[in-house]
């Protein structure tokens, strides 16, 4: 099929948003498509760099908002009207470009939220929106022991989800889609009644086959690990209540936390109050090229997201063989199940039954042996479940059955 690419975020060698976008694109030429791809300008020197050492097939094309416009995204909420305004310039510059090609197909992939609208079903072909997120919630128990702000921005968060459904401008995006894939079961159920008939659930990232460790799992030390945004909602603060219990059990336990964000020193404040600030390593930043290293010689991967749409670092640590612990929430708890880790269930659980959780699920996996080679020994097999060419075959698979029924 000639496919036309929608994707905000597109850069190789990234991670998060610009990472979905890459890799959606790679999968799609991999798999026989003929792929042009709409992106912001800024990306354009790490794209064409990679087209020409790899010699790939792709072609993109690049548009942005004045430079001026730019200063926008500092401001307060200023983001998302930048966001808009660069949809309608997109959709303007696919408006063209259809002329010129006539597009089989067009396909919305990023930015991967459902509170977002795209405009590209306006081309009159077959539209595909997603893998989208976004409507995941925290459970309310859990917002207790987040900072004042954290809690102020989850109330915030529930009103933008609920607006979402009535949105126009999403209501109409929702219309134009032949297929809406949903990172997730909870932004499923968030999509208006009225067109879930559409709606596939299909996580948004995917792994590399090539990231796969081969070689048995290394030895390891006692030390847990976290990586990502140091932002109240991705939930350290509850494995930082839950070290104390640890302690007790593990005297030489450590956690070693990976990244950098706003709530940082919020974050370093609660692991002062629970008294283990001399058994945390905190490593501000790694090199991209740097993170897959980072998972070896660890007990497990602790991340016990609150509502994260997708969790690379989830997919990561089961390419590198490391168990992962946590939340039954969002795609984390999506990819993580029994045979490479230990699920938290949250339904109905105060935050100190999930802290006890927590502690309780990090000894075993340290004092039980075994089973904690057992779990590592099956993590890249579950890592290889998700796949970035398993993710596109489904969504396209799936749009074939939408407009060839039978």
């Amino acid at each position: 099929m000639k496919i036309l690419l929608s994707a905000y975020a597109c850069e190789p060698h990234k991670g998060s948003e610009p990472a979905v976008g890459w890799n959606w694109l790679l999968a799609l030429i991999d798999q026989g498509h003929d792929v042009s791809v709409i992106t912001r300008r800024n990306n354009r020197h790490a794209i064409q760099s990679e087209i020409a050492r790899s010699s790939l097939s792709a072609r993109p094309v690049y548009y942005d908002l004045p430079s001026w416009c730019a200063r926008w995204k500092h401001w307060p909420g200023g983001l998302y009207i930048y966001y808009l305004l660069w949809q309608i310039g997109a959709y303007r510059q696919a408006r063209k470009l259809h002329r010129e090609n006539s597009f089989d197909v067009v396909h919305h992939i990023t930015f991967v939220t459902f509170r977002q609208p795209s405009f590209m079903g306006s081309l009159g072909i077959p539209f595909i929106l997603g893998p989208v997120g976004g409507g995941e919630s925290s459970p309310r128990p859990l917002r207790a022991g987040m900072n004042y702000s954290g809690r102020l921005r989850e109330i915030f968060r529930d009103l933008l989800i609920a607006f979402a459904a009535r949105d126009p401008l999403m209501r109409r995006t929702f219309s134009k889609a032949t297929v809406i894939a949903c990172t997730t079961a909870e932004t499923l159920n968030k999509i208006p009644a009225r067109f879930r008939n559409k709606c596939i659930v299909l996580p948004a990232i995917g792994i590399d086959p090539s990231q796969l460790q081969a070689s048995p799992a290394p030895p390891y030390v006692p030390t847990f690990l976290f990586i990502g945004r140091l932002l109240y909602w991705k939930g350290l603060h509850l494995v930082l209540r839950a070290m104390p219990e640890v302690l007790q059990q593990i005297p030489n336990a450590r956690l070693r936390i990976v990244g950098q964000g706003k709530d940082a020193r919020w974050l370093r404040q609660v692991a002062e109050s629970a008294g283990i600030a001399a058994y945390i390593d905190w490593v501000s930043e790694l090199p991209h090229n740097e993170i897959s290293a980072a998972y070896h010689g660890h007990a497990a991967f602790v991340f016990p997201s609150l509502h994260d749409s997708g969790g690379m670092v989830v997919l990561e640590s089961l390419a590198a063989q490391l168990p992962v612990i946590c939340l039954d929430l969002g795609g984390p708890g999506v990819f993580i199940d029994s045979s490479c880790g230990i699920v938290i269930p949250t339904k109905n659980q105060s935050e100190a039954s999930i802290q006890h959780f927590l502690a309780t699920a990090m000894i075993n996996l340290v004092q039980q042996t075994s089973a904690r080679e057992a779990l590592a020994s099956r993590c890249a097999a579950r890592a290889r479940q998700f796949s970035w060419a398993n993710a596109a075959r489904q969504l396209y698979s799936a749009f074939e059955q939408k407009i060839r029924p039978g």
